[in-house]
């Protein structure tokens, strides 16, 4: 187990809610950094969770999607972010998750950025990043021309393709995961727990014991009663 405070974050650039975990973590990465507490984002496929755990997406059970579009916009207003589910979603992320296994290895300073943009070309753009071209077009925002085609050539190596599969199959079968985000959040003291999607943050720093008001209802002022 881990010694310090630390939070490994399971993410699929396909999963609006990791979308929604990723920006508010980064958002709050400074007073996470002030607090001791250590964030890193793990690529893995959530296809293979999926079928590696028996879960199924939300979109292929009607009751969840119909739930989803209330769920959602719920979602984009509480995290600040907004915009509409791409007419081609959902898109198999194996080729964009492969270039991120690979960029955390070789060019950790530059990694969360490119996960960023990841999360903004899909969601925001609106760019299925799982065709070459548009990656492409993706990984340029953060990398050279010379870069950009290492990083694709990269995600078709065996040793790559490998990794992620250990990414993901490490999440099921090791972490017990059955979606994404997944965390599994280390509390300094020698112990570790999972938490699952972007509405548990609360308890996340009840268990890290770290100051936090969310959820904390106020008295109404005498001019609203």
């Amino acid at each position: 187990m881990a010694s310090e405070k630390k939070i490994e974050a399971y993410i699929d650039c396909v999963s609006p809610y990791s979308f929604y975990a990723f920006h508010y973590l980064i958002e709050n990465k400074s007073i996470l950094d002030s607090l001791g507490v250590q964030v890193d984002f793990i690529p893995v496929f959530l296809g293979g969770i999926n079928v590696g755990s028996g879960n199924k997406p939300p979109w292929t059970l009607p009751a969840k999607a119909l739930y989803a579009r209330y769920d959602g916009q719920r979602a984009q207003k509480y995290f600040g972010l907004e915009f509409e589910i791409p007419s081609f979603f959902p898109i198999i992320s194996l080729l964009p998750q492969r270039c991120l296994v690979y960029v955390k290895k070789s060019y950790p300073a530059k990694y969360n950025t490119f996960f960023k943009v990841c999360f903004e070309s899909l969601w925001l753009e609106h760019k299925d990043i799982s065709v070459p071209t548009n990656l492409r077009s993706t990984i340029l925002k953060v990398f050279d021309k010379y870069q950009t085609e290492e990083i694709l050539r990269a995600a078709e190596t065996p040793e790559v393709k490998q990794a992620l599969m250990d990414n993901t199959t490490h999440a099921f079968k090791e972490l017990g995961a059955f979606g994404c985000p997944w965390f599994l959040v280390y509390d300094g003291k020698g112990h570790a727990e999972p938490f699952f999607g972007s509405d548990r943050f609360h308890f996340m720093w009840d268990y890290l014991g770290l100051p936090h008001q969310d959820l904390k209802l106020k008295q109404p002022s005498l001019g609203k009663l």
